[in-house]
């Protein structure tokens, strides 16, 4: 009977593993934006099938599975070209700029300072080439960079990366060094959880790493951070060390460095995407100090030798950006789309503020300082919620998020991210962001109210249900 469970999710993995190559090969982001939507539904159904079956493989074989299946799945984001985002063509200039001794915040790639710099790659000058909506025009010719006009958006970690694979990669190797540097981190993300989880049980049994698979498996990872090559990868990967040396064992002294460990990992996280600053109020519940002066200088010091070289502003457009993505003002967007059904649009943005504040004072206040990956899930969840934003790879950390903490329902969030994000093109007018985004409110709520019904005492029954990495309390 084991031997059978071992082999059906196996079988199911190997499925997913397919169909994500399929869906990797298709490129149907603007001719068939309708396709591919039934692939990637496809793809998380079976994703969610293999984490349903894996909680019942037996505890010796699931860890070898899960890391296998992970290689398997990232590999598949390797077969094509990034298939639905352009960003990782920034990150290969971005790194060129650099290489040229110039520091990538000060010029946009359709300055004239920087022009001796383009190549046919970068700037195709064949017409044909030219053809489509999303090649922007520089110069009488085009580019496939996104936004050519403003100056880059990234933190200094991730600029620091982008220079780095321009440096060791070969001549002519495009963006493909960049994926596999995604997958390499996907995978690196996928052995840190193996071992947080395995070693959150008493015994340090195999079987609490079942939710590991909640990440390896999941369809946006090799979409997303392998295929797209998206940086967000990197910070995931940084910040799930970070919460890994924050909670983990040792003495006073031992504490203290490994609080110190872990606010720097964070810190380089937010260094390479913003987004993890959202963790701090999590991980304040044990030696606040040195985690936030950590974080702080991590920060700093990553951000000290581009303020030295730089002319223009190390924030690049990032004003510009939260204001181009309605952030600021949302009524010709899709932001804050929960809250304008209910709310005239001028008050989104306050009662989204106020929210938040509410959620982090609770997670101040409620926090497990042992589990400070369910205070950040919490945090993270309804930041999406309140926001609804619109493009699926900034739910990658939230994906990590729940592998630690097994709350599987807020995986909708990333499934609502790729609804808006591909689905959304096949649809038209239909209020896709409205509505993946209320069903994502809806599960998480569900799920909510099911774990208020689990008691303390029920000592049994919870170590049971988190051995098999399906609920946690």
């Amino acid at each position: 009977m084991t031997h059978r469970r071992t082999v059906c999710t196996a079988v199911l993995l190997a499925a997913l593993t397919t169909v994500l190559a399929f869906t990797v090969l298709k490129d149907g982001f603007r001719a068939d934006p309708a396709g591919l939507s039934w692939w990637y539904a496809a793809a998380w159904l079976l994703f969610a099938l293999a984490a349903w079956s894996v909680s019942k493989v037996p505890g010796r074989h699931r860890a070898a599975l899960i890391v296998a299946g992970s290689i398997a799945i990232a590999s598949t984001g390797l077969l094509a070209p990034p298939r639905t985002s352009t960003d990782a063509y920034r990150y290969a200039w971005d790194g060129r700029v650099q290489a040229a001794g110039i520091s990538p915040y000060d010029h946009a790639p359709a300055d004239r300072e920087v022009a001796p710099l383009r190549d046919t790659w970068l700037f195709p000058t064949n017409p044909a080439q030219c053809a489509g909506p999303e090649r922007a025009r520089v110069d009488g010719g085009c580019t496939r960079l996104n936004r050519p006009a403003v100056h880059t958006i990234y933190p200094p970690v991730a600029e620091a990366y982008y220079l780095l694979v321009d440096e060791i990669a070969p001549g002519g190797a495009r963006l493909k060094p960049l994926q596999i540097g995604g997958a390499l981190f996907a995978v690196g993300t996928t052995l840190v959880l193996v071992r947080i989880l395995r070693r959150r049980g008493p015994d340090g049994t195999p079987g609490q790493v079942t939710g590991a698979a909640f990440w390896a498996w999941c369809p946006a990872v090799p979409l997303e951070a392998v295929n797209n090559a998206h940086i967000d990868v990197l910070a995931v990967l940084l910040t799930v060390a970070g919460l890994g040396a924050l909670t983990g064992g040792g003495g006073p002294a031992i504490g203290r460095v490994r609080a110190a460990a872990g606010g720097m990992l964070i810190g380089a996280g937010v260094a390479v995407k913003m987004l993890p600053a959202m963790v701090l109020p999590a991980v304040l519940r044990r030696r606040p100090v040195i985690v936030l002066l950590s974080t702080a200088g991590m920060v700093a010091l990553s951000y000290l030798p581009y303020v030295l070289v730089s002319h223009s502003s190390v924030f690049g457009y990032l004003g510009g950006y939260t204001e181009e993505e309605g952030y600021d003002d949302p009524s010709g967007q899709g932001r804050f789309a929960l809250l304008r059904m209910v709310l005239p649009d001028a008050w989104a943005l306050p009662v989204a503020l106020a929210a938040l504040l509410g959620v982090t004072v609770y997670v101040l206040r409620r926090g497990q300082a042992e589990r400070p990956w369910s205070g950040a899930l919490l945090l993270f969840g309804w930041a999406f919620l309140l926001l609804t934003p619109g493009y699926s790879w900034y739910a990658l950390l939230v994906v990590a998020l729940v592998a630690l903490d097994g709350r599987w329902e807020w995986l909708t969030v990333a499934v609502a991210g790729a609804c808006v994000y591909v689905a959304a093109k096949a649809l038209g007018d239909f209020p896709m962001a409205r509505t993946a985004y209320a069903v994502a409110a809806c599960a998480a709520l569900a799920g909510w109210a099911v774990r208020r019904r689990w008691r303390p005492g029920q000592e049994a029954d919870r170590e049971e249900v988190l051995s098999q990495g399906r609920v946690t309390v």
